[in-house]
């Protein structure tokens, strides 16, 4: 096939997806009658042995339009640039994008298509095997990945196609019924026109979900390596994650926040997640996570959008600190698993920045608990922890026996008798602030780690 014939998809017959089952109506000649008197017929119908019923012919637009007699084609060859040129009329009026001139590269890929494409039809009549399959195949096909290429749907390719239809059988029922073909011939040709329709539409819906799922798959591997410059540590070169996203068609945002994500232990099976086109999102690495732009609009009901997950949101900062917004997501994520935070589907990294910071260096932390609470070491686990909660709440509110004792449901004696003990431990440390403070640290990160 020549370029001609595969522009012919490229523009002509640009347009989207029909309805498969939608049928021109019956065409007119079915109402018509032959009178006794009119000329005997030009084309008879080829003769039907009992080998050879109607029925079983091919009902494909190839198998149809080699049924017809060979003379029909040779007879119509003139009228081949008339019904074109009425083809493309119908077409421009009938699909708005095709409305422009017909000169240039365009107009000769429109023109010459739909012209090679009734010559194809043509070359077919009464001549079995004389158009290859594969040539039909490959152009429809074609023309319905030209179209997702260029940015259209199937709408306007269809409804050309259609056209075209019905474009073609009025002018060869007007040319059968001018030369007296058989009322069989013209339904034959009918059949040949409209099968010849829906096979073209259904190859180019071919092509065109062939090329989407191929563009699909590309700009998902492109996406993910977006994704992967974008956390990388060290960071990526700020001109690298630009020609990435571009490549990615991925809008590059001022900040971006990262989810960490980890399959919950209750769920057997993960349904496919509901999110937002423009989140990039790696649920197959050996630590999930999610990025987006738009946090505002991207995760709003992220557990319902994301079943089976545990989600944990890390800060939202600049794009070039998005490595960061992973760590602290993961940090987070950690504490959940050892249960230092409770458990919930999405946890928000900035509802727990206290504990997260307390926690950031653990060595660190339990180095102060040990220099801060030493007072402690020679006390049994029980004493330890009931003087350690008590002296916890004398340093958040330095209230009162009574208050305390409130807090503590105990008896205010009982407060009293403790705090002589905290005294006898720790002496003037009570009254120096940085002291204080250092023992309220401590028995805060006590408190989280459960030690």
């Amino acid at each position: 096939m020549t370029d001609v014939d595969t522009g012919f998809a490229t523009a002509a017959l640009r347009t989207g997806r029909p309805n498969p089952g939608e049928r021109t109506p019956g065409p007119a000649y079915r109402q018509q009658s032959v009178s006794a008197d009119r000329p005997r017929p030009a084309y008879p119908p080829a003769p039907r042995t009992p080998a050879d019923p109607r029925h079983g012919r091919a009902s494909g637009a190839i198998g149809l339009w080699a049924s017809l007699p060979r003379e029909l084609a040779i007879r119509f060859k003139p009228r081949v640039d008339p019904l074109a040129r009425a083809i493309l009329q119908e077409v421009q009026r009938a699909v708005p994008e095709y409305r422009q001139p017909l000169e240039g590269a365009f107009g000769h890929i429109i023109t010459q298509g739909v012209r090679q494409s009734i010559i194809q039809c043509l070359d077919s009549v009464g001549t079995p095997g004389a158009v290859p399959l594969e040539t039909w195949t490959t152009v429809f096909r074609n023309l319905g990945k030209i179209e997702f290429n260029e940015g259209r749907s199937l709408d306007c390719l269809q409804t050309a196609y259609r056209v075209g239809g019905r474009v073609a059988w009025r002018h060869i029922s007007e040319f059968g019924q001018a030369t007296g073909v058989s009322a069989d011939t013209l339904c034959t040709s009918a059949e040949a026109i409209f099968a010849y329709v829906d096979e073209i539409s259904a190859l180019s819906i071919e092509g065109y979900t062939a090329a989407q799922t191929r563009a699909a798959g590309t700009r998902a591997r492109r996406r993910r390596r977006l994704l992967e410059l974008l956390l990388a540590d060290p960071p990526s070169a700020p001109q690298t994650i630009t020609a990435q996203a571009a490549t990615a068609q991925w809008p590059l945002p001022a900040e971006v926040t990262v989810v960490a994500l980890e399959p919950r232990a209750d769920q057997h099976s993960l349904a496919a997640p509901d999110l937002h086109a423009d989140v990039l999102v790696d649920l197959e690495g050996s630590e999930p996570c999610l990025v987006t732009g738009d946090p505002g609009r991207h995760l709003k009901n992220l557990a319902e959008r994301l079943p089976g997950w545990r989600a944990v949101i890390g800060p939202t900062v600049r794009l070039t600190d998005a490595p960061r917004s992973l760590l602290w997501a993961r940090r987070t994520l950690k504490l959940l698993q050892r249960g230092v935070l409770p458990d919930a589907p999405v946890t928000r990294c900035t509802d727990h920045l206290s504990t997260l910071w307390l926690l950031a260096d653990e060595f660190l932390v339990r180095e102060l608990c040990a220099r801060s609470l030493q007072p402690f070491k020679d006390l049994t686990p029980k004493q330890r922890a009931r003087l350690g909660e008590t002296l916890l709440i004398w340093l958040q509110s330095r209230g009162s026996a009574p208050e305390i004792a409130k807090k503590l449901k105990v008896h205010p004696q009982t407060v009293r008798y403790r705090m002589h003990q905290l005294i006898d431990l720790f002496g003037d440390r009570l009254n120096n602030a940085d002291d204080r403070l250092d023992m309220e640290i401590a028995l805060r990160a006590e408190a989280l780690l459960g030690s």
